[in-house]
């Protein structure tokens, strides 16, 4: 799988599209993409993918909270194990958002010589979303393409999207987020020093740098599976503000204690993937209560991850 960062960085021939956010790259994802790929190597053509960065909805509606359920890179690479030869993030910006449908469909036939257009169910293109599934059908039969539909995937009575997960996340709920995904959540960074707390608990921590843009899963203590130096760790995940020891506000940190692992791992990347919430945050009287639930939350982890 080949990666550009902008269309103006890529000529080809005859190729199948995509386009869309593809946040997450969850099942209703999967399907668009699947059936893009599919056809085109079928025909011998290149399967491209248009994403963008910044996602649309940051730049239009103005939101400034942690959103993006995958890194860029990660969407990427998520596309090309879908079968994707090639991903384009183009940047958007107000000059993006301001361009009509046919300019921007004239561009993409400039670069890509398209042949086929693939979309989702609910897709428009350009300023004010003016370019509906209808208005590049037709101006398929001016610009020479093809166009499919996508019919959408539910799950639950619910059509599978981005801002679903996003709501389960936000309510605790992993294991359901996972079903939409087809794979477990995962947030990853550099495992930074932390204040030495949990060692002094008897239960040492790698705190999480995370990316401050990734949607994180609300306040609570998580079963995980850990990916660190080429090995895999059960794991135990606190998220949240430790109320037990800190009494003014302070930003949610993410810390992983990995089952059986022993040294240090400062500076090294470390992926959690969360399998599901065991309790919500609270703060405890004493540090005492805090570290029997501790002992708790990790045999209840080992049981889980055994099962």
């Amino acid at each position: 799988m080949q990666h550009f960062w902008s269309l103006d960085d890529v000529q080809l021939e005859d190729a199948w599209l995509t386009i869309g956010s593809f946040d997450g790259v969850h099942l209703g994802h999967q399907k668009v993409v699947g059936e893009l790929a599919a056809g085109a190597h079928e025909k011998g053509a290149p399967a491209v993918a248009l994403t963008f960065y910044p996602h649309p909805a940051t730049v239009l509606r103005g939101y400034d909270y942690p959103f993006y359920l995958t890194t860029p890179e990660e969407r990427a690479a998520l596309l090309g194990e879908l079968g994707i030869d090639i991903v384009i993030t183009h940047p958007f910006d107000a000059t993006t958002a301001r361009t009509s449908a046919r300019d921007f469909m004239v561009a993409l036939q400039t670069h890509l010589n398209i042949q086929h257009l693939q979309v989702g169910y609910d897709f428009a293109l350009g300023r004010d979303r003016g370019g509906t599934v209808e208005t590049l059908r037709e101006l398929g039969k001016e610009l020479g393409y093809t166009l499919n539909r996508t019919e959408p995937l539910t799950a639950g009575g619910d059509i599978v999207s981005s801002s679903r997960i996003r709501f389960l996340l936000g309510a605790g709920q992993v294991g359901e987020a996972a079903k939409l995904l087809g794979r477990n959540y995962v947030v990853a960074g550099n495992v930074e020093k932390g204040d030495g707390r949990g060692v002094s608990l008897g239960f040492p921590t790698a705190n999480l740098a995370t990316w401050s843009e990734q949607a994180i899963p609300a306040a609570g203590v998580y079963v995980c599976r850990a990916e660190a130096r080429g090995r895999t760790w059960g794991a135990v995940t606190n998220i949240g503000v430790r109320p037990t020891f800190e009494f003014q506000p302070v930003p949610p940190r993410v810390e992983t204690h990995l089952l059986d692992f022993e040294g240090a791992i400062y500076g090294e990347s470390l992926r959690v993937a969360f399998l599901s919430r065991l309790r919500g945050e609270r703060r405890f009287p004493n540090v005492e209560e805090l570290t029997t639930q501790i002992r708790r939350d990790v045999q209840k982890a080992r049981q889980l991850l055994t099962s």
